[in-house]
């Protein structure tokens, strides 16, 4: 009996089902609140697959969320039902009466209706439990320009789940910078979650325009439940202002642009074939790092230059985005004579004064001298009683080289020959006396290594006078090699075998400077004061490098 059964519900489903005939819409409350998300279900009498209603007419008024999508059959006294229901996450923006359109599916359409949005001053004083701040940092930009739009989500009550949507501008570019970031605030004695989001903001047409303030859903937890929340923004309105008439060059709308160069070495006064490393940086608020100019430098006559890659970031400063382009040359000098670097210059405009002004480097003059060994005179160069020195006239030339030539091939063959002497002697010196020459070369490294200790100190001191903490890091970690005696030898090291809190914190301080966001203050001298401090060895005396003044 129990088979027959089975068998016959079998059958019953496999059945062909009956065509789509009915297709209604519904929301789950009428009227609703201005930022606040309601469920649209949208129900068919019969199982569908592969196919769904069309909602993007609703993006006309409303924010829509995700789309999820169910089907059930039921037998009941061998009658099957099958139904499928769409359900549509909505949220309105605007305050007013909406019209639902109708949506249709296999030729069949549902019944459109009225939905009425109550504003914000309607909803009950229990809501302040979430709400959205939105700032724009400046209020007015040019085309291109960059700004900053911050948005803050305020949540008194435990957070369950929940998504914020992004910002929308027309015609504009927005990028999240960074992750987002997490505080506590009191607001009138309610302690709230700050969740803070930085958006980079960039149009690319003037007009006036209006910055749709992002949204939230989500459930909070309340008395050991949980219960659906949403909030939104209050949009922005936004004028961006066109590029000015005949502008000429990269179009740069910012605060302020600045360069600034470094010269290493730094004196004015250098020998033929002692490389100088150039390093320029360009700084603007305001602008993007793509949007940051190439620097290009003239050729020099005498000088040859050698670009590096640049090095472009960007990061937000009292809510202005700042970027920065970096660029280092190599110029090496191939005669000596007086040079001089040609000023670097770079349009930009103004958008505090609505002028077009110039970031400049000044020209700089240096001075490329010859080898410290100045060449011999020749023989043939007399001098008389007024000092005056006499050189034979060009006719003679010819003859005097023919007298040198001899001689100079018999100087080169004897030098060679003396050369092989002194490697044969060396080579049997050492060879008798094996066991001082060993001893001497072993004596040498310590010296080598004392004189490297002074090296790296000095750079050190080099580096902090300049405030430069990338190369103080690079001379701290040779100074580790040299200290640890290891070629795998960094600055952790140095924290093992000094065992020093201060040491240990002033270097924790610089690895944060230089691989975290955050401004970290490190004093670089106390930490140069402290590495020459004197380090207890296992047997409990103490060494101490030189100190260096």
């Amino acid at each position: 009996m129990v088979r027959s059964i089975t068998l016959l519900c079998l059958l019953i489903l496999a059945l062909p089902s009956s065509a789509l005939t009915r297709l209604t819409a519904s929301v789950d409350k009428n009227p609703v609140l201005q930022g606040e998300y309601f469920v649209l279900s949208i129900s068919a009498d019969d199982t569908v697959q592969g196919s769904q209603p069309d909602t993007a007419a609703l993006l006309k008024d409303f924010i829509v969320g995700p789309t999820s999508m169910s089907s059930q059959t039921s037998i009941i006294n061998g009658a099957v039902t099958k139904k499928t229901v769409w359900k549509t996450e909505l949220m309105s923006r605007k305050s007013g009466v909406f019209q639902v359109p109708a949506f249709e599916l296999n030729g069949v359409k549902t019944q459109p209706f009225s939905l009425e949005v109550k504003s914000h001053e309607a909803q009950n004083i229990n809501n302040n439990d979430v709400f959205i701040k939105t700032s724009l940092a400046p209020s007015t930009l040019y085309v291109q320009q960059a700004g900053v739009y911050n948005v803050k989500l305020y949540l008194a009550k435990d957070l369950s789940e929940g998504s914020l949507t992004a910002p929308e501008l027309e015609n504009a570019q927005i990028s999240q910078l960074g992750k987002q970031v997490e505080s506590n605030e009191i607001i009138e004695g309610k302690r709230y979650l700050v969740v803070s989001r930085d958006y980079l903001v960039q149009p690319q047409q003037s007009g006036e325009f209006t910055i749709e303030a992002p949204a939230f859903n989500g459930r909070v937890r309340q008395n050991y439940r949980s219960i659906a929340v949403s909030a939104i923004g209050e949009d922005t309105q936004l004028t961006v202002k066109p590029i000015i008439d005949n502008y000429q060059g990269n179009w740069l709308p910012s605060e302020m642009v600045s360069l600034h160069e470094e010269f290493q070495p730094d004196n004015v006064s250098v020998e033929v074939g002692t490389p100088i490393t150039r390093t320029i940086t360009l700084t603007a608020i305001g602008i993007t790092k793509e949007q940051l100019p190439e620097i290009k430098l003239t050729n020099i006559d005498g000088i040859k230059s050698y670009p590096d890659q640049a090095e472009n970031k960007n990061a937000v400063r009292d809510g202005r985005i700042v970027s920065q382009r970096v660029e280092s040359f190599a110029l090496l000098p191939q005669k000596p004579g007086n040079y001089t670097l040609p000023e670097v210059t770079i349009p930009w405009f103004n958008t505090v004064i609505n002028k077009v002004e110039y970031a400049v480097l000044p020209a700089k003059k240096i001075t490329v001298t010859g080898s410290v060994l100045a060449p011999q005179a020749p023989k043939n160069i007399t001098t008389t009683s007024d000092n005056v020195a006499h050189v034979p006239s060009k006719s003679a030339m010819p003859t005097i080289i023919t007298q040198v030539e001899p001689i100079s091939l018999w100087i080169t063959v004897l030098g060679y020959f003396l050369w092989a002497i002194t490697l044969i002697t060396f080579i049997i010196f050492v060879l008798k006396n094996k066991n001082k020459v060993v001893s001497q070369i072993e004596e040498t490294p310590q010296e080598k290594v004392k004189l490297n200790i002074k090296d790296a100190l000095s750079n050190l001191k080099i580096a902090a006078k300049q405030k430069d903490v990338r190369s103080f890091n690079q001379a701290l970690n040779i100074f580790s090699k040299i200290k640890c005696n290891s070629e795998q030898a960094t600055s952790s090291h140095l924290i093992d075998l000094y065992q020093s809190d201060e040491l240990t914190a002033l270097i924790h301080n610089l690895q944060k400077r230089l691989y975290s966001q955050g401004a970290v203050n490190v004093d670089l001298n106390e930490l140069i004061v402290l590495l020459q401090q004197p380090i207890k060895t296992k047997q409990g005396t103490e060494q101490s490098l030189e100190t260096l003044y």
